[in-house]
This record gives C-alpha cells, sequence and structure tokens, in this order.
C-alpha cells in the first residue's frame, strides 16, 4: 500500500510537527467541541490518514498539542534542578519565581499557546488532568521544597496556601494584563519588568510567610 506524501517515512516528523501547530490554532480558536479533524488538516495542508497515523484520533491529538503548548514555555525557560538546590531558600524561590513569570508573560510564543490554555482552564478535560499529574504537580512540589525551606514543614492544607499565594502573584501579571496595559499604559512586561518583579513577588513572599508563620508558631506555643 503506497502512503500520501503527507504522511511519507521522510516526511513523518515535520508532518507531525505541522498537525500539532496548526490543531493549537484551531482548538485556541475554536475550542475542542466545535473543531473538526477536517478543518485542522485544511489548515495544515495534510489530509485526515495523517491525523490518524500519528496521533491516532482528535482527543489523543488535542492531548497532544496542550502538552506540546505548555512544553515549549518550559523549553524556553527551564529552571536548572541541580543549580537550584545549590541555592539558598530565598534565591531559590527567586529563581522559580523568575522561570515561572518568563513562561508566562514570554513574547516570543505564539499567541495561541496562552488562548489554548485558557480555554482548557475554563472546559476542563482529559488533557488537563494529564497535565497536572505530569508537569504542575512536580512544579508544586518543587515550590513546596522551597517554602519548607524557608519557615519549616507546614501541614498539607497550610503548605497549599502557601504555595498558592505565591504562584497567584505571578498568574496576576498573565490573567489580567488586558486590565494592566489600560490601567497603567506606561507598563511594559519585558525582560527589565520581569526581573523587577520577580525580586518583588520574592521579597513580599518570603515576608509574608515568615511572618505569618512566625506568629503562628508562637500562637501556638502559648497554649
Amino acid at each position: 500500500m503506497r502512503l500520501n506524501m503527507a504522511v511519507s517515512p521522510s516526511d513523518h516528523p515535520a508532518t507531525r510537527q505541522r498537525l500539532l501547530e496548526a490543531a493549537g490554532e484551531v482548538f485556541a480558536e475554536g475550542g475542542y467541541r466545535a473543531t473538526t479533524v477536517r478543518a485542522i488538516c485544511r489548515h495544515a495542508g495534510a489530509n485526515i490518514a495523517a491525523v490518524n497515523y500519528h496521533f491516532g484520533d482528535k482527543r489523543a491529538l488535542y492531548v497532544a498539542v496542550v502538552r506540546f503548548a505548555h512544553s515549549c514555555a518550559g523549553d524556553r525557560h527551564p529552571l536548572d534542578l541541580a543549580a537550584l538546590r545549590r541555592l539558598r531558600p530565598q534565591p531559590r524561590l527567586h529563581a522559580f519565581v523568575h522561570a515561572f513569570l518568563m513562561r508566562l508573560l514570554d513574547q516570543g510564543r505564539p499567541a495561541w499557546h496562552g488562548k489554548l490554555m485558557a480555554r482548557e482552564m475554563v472546559e476542563p478535560g482529559s488533557a488537563l488532568d494529564e497535565l497536572v499529574e505530569k508537569a504542575i504537580r512536580p512544579q508544586y512540589l518543587l515550590l513546596a521544597s522551597i517554602v519548607t525551606g524557608l519557615v519549616g514543614a507546614l501541614d498539607e492544607v497550610e503548605m497549599r496556601r502557601a504555595c498558592t499565594s505565591v504562584v497567584s502573584q505571578c498568574l496576576f501579571y498573565h490573567h489580567a494584563r488586558p486590565v494592566l496595559v489600560r490601567l497603567f499604559p506606561a507598563l511594559r512586561l519585558d525582560q527589565d519588568e520581569i526581573e523587577a518583579l520577580s525580586a518583588h513577588i520574592t521579597a513580599f513572599s518570603v515576608g509574608g510567610l515568615r511572618a505569618r508563620y512566625r506568629t503562628e508558631r508562637a500562637r501556638r506555643s502559648r497554649r
């Protein structure tokens, strides 16, 4: 049986990548339910057999696209875990925050990456389940280890509150960007501003965490 040119052995990597990027744009614009494989293939200049060959079906393609969009930011702004372990807790937190902000505010990534991830948050599915377990949970555990280094061991609830408080400061600049650029027209979320925000969020978080848990432990010791 002769393979179509779109799925010839010599073109496999290029076709798969083209499908990922085309599917990302189409899924981001129309959402998972409204998007058809035929529309994706038309946008990619490929045929339906290529989707079946590389991914199996529409659901598997969608999961691969979400995984790809998330991994691109991590690949562009990786955390050097070996170097991180050599740092003291506060510089470790700064490195974590800086890398997180760089991924969130990356001006170089395609617009569909952020749009697709925003859609997945509004209409979560199996793609988000996989993303949380394989990518987001390890990041949470890393942040939890940094918080432990700063303030000592916390119970599960307090650790969740501590970590999400740090992360929410970073997410604000991504989710509220349309408001921020209108409220502060001179604001430019560029490299210099990211450096300044990283230092601010780190200092603010360290001060808040240490004050919060120093006070809490003093209160418990008086009981």
